[in-house]
């Protein structure tokens, strides 16, 4: 039987970078669901509709194909319609895109199949705002991974900065409070834990103690 984690978790509380390495080392297969959302808000944003114009949207889910996939380095990768999109997903203003379009109830449905068979075939570490809630609910650990939102927003600035990004730590700052509240207060499937969830707060670790914290959960409830 396979075996399904799901973690939750804010805006740049680092669920992807900690996932991603936490599944490596326990040889599961790691999956970015917050990828596939902003692949649609780039859809979106290229074809310059407003992300929050409901009625322009939906049509437009019929034009994409998006999916998951693995270059030759082992590293996860996001195809939109076979383009591989995973740079131009990562900017402040896509992640906004995306917390809009992940607020509309049919483009979340659009996605939930997609993500349910993947952990149906494989044992996989899933990433997201509802994974434990209500994309994998029977998933056998769930983990709530957060921080301040000051310390996400330096996290992110810190990391746009790296890949030679012009941006403002006010700016990402701002960002990351507007998306928590967006992503916490929308109708469906909004950000909270889930009931059974383990609640982890990493504004006190770095990286390496984040994943070896996560993994040592992760172990002790297999």
């Amino acid at each position: 039987m396979n075996i399904a984690i799901a973690i939750d978790g804010p805006a740049g509380a680092g669920k992807s970078t900690i996932a991603k390495l936490a599944a490596k080392e326990l040889s599961f297969i790691y999956i970015d669901t917050g990828a596939l959302y902003r692949a649609i808000g780039l859809y979106v944003y290229r074809n310059g509709v407003d992300s929050k114009d409901v009625e322009k949207i939906l049509p437009k889910l019929e034009e994409i194909n998006v999916s998951l996939d693995f270059n030759d380095k082992g590293e996860q990768i996001v195809l939109l319609n076979s383009e591989d999109v995973s740079s131009l997903i990562r900017t402040p203003e896509i992640s906004m895109y995306a917390s809009d379009v992940s607020a509309i109830p049919q483009v979340r449905a659009f996605l939930l199949d997609l993500q349910r068979n993947m952990a149906k075939t494989n044992n996989v570490i899933m990433d997201g705002r509802d994974i434990g809630t209500v994309v994998l609910p029977d998933a056998k650990i769930k983990i709530f991974l957060t921080a301040s939102a000051e310390i996400r927003a330096k996290r992110r600035y810190d990391e746009l900065i790296e890949k030679g990004m012009d941006v403002k730590y006010d700016d990402v700052l701002q960002d990351v409070i507007t998306r928590d509240y967006n992503d916490s207060h929308r109708e469906v499937a909004p950000l909270k834990p889930a009931e059974d969830c383990i609640y982890v707060d990493t504004s006190d670790l770095d990286l390496e103690q984040s994943v070896q914290k996560l993994i040592s959960i992760m172990k002790e409830n297999m």
